[in-house]
């Protein structure tokens, strides 16, 4: 991903709510599941990390696109941005 595409969707992403909350319990089986499901839907998700979450952030984003086979578009503070293009019916058309 070039760094203007990566600027693209930091565009897009912030408009978008959060759609799945990390807690206490970190990256679970069933997390993993539920990012997988909303960014298969959406391509483009934000995941919003809760406080009581001691885990390194960065960390969980790296983990997360590794098991979902998506890409960190971003993490700033608290949230994670994740893209992966539809392989059936791309929505979002990133610039070249």
């Amino acid at each position: 991903m070039t760094s203007k595409q990566r600027a693209y969707l930091k565009g897009l992403a912030m408009n978008i709510n959060p759609v799945v909350q990390i807690g206490k319990g970190s990256v679970t089986p069933e997390l993993v599941d539920s990012v997988r499901e909303a960014i298969d839907k959406r391509e483009l998700i934000k995941i919003s990390v809760l406080k009581n979450c001691f885990d390194d952030i960065r960390q969980i984003a790296d983990l997360l696109a590794e098991r979902t086979r998506s890409q960190v578009v971003q993490v700033i503070g608290r949230k994670i941005v994740l893209y992966k293009p539809s392989k059936d019916d791309p929505k979002i058309e990133l610039p070249r």
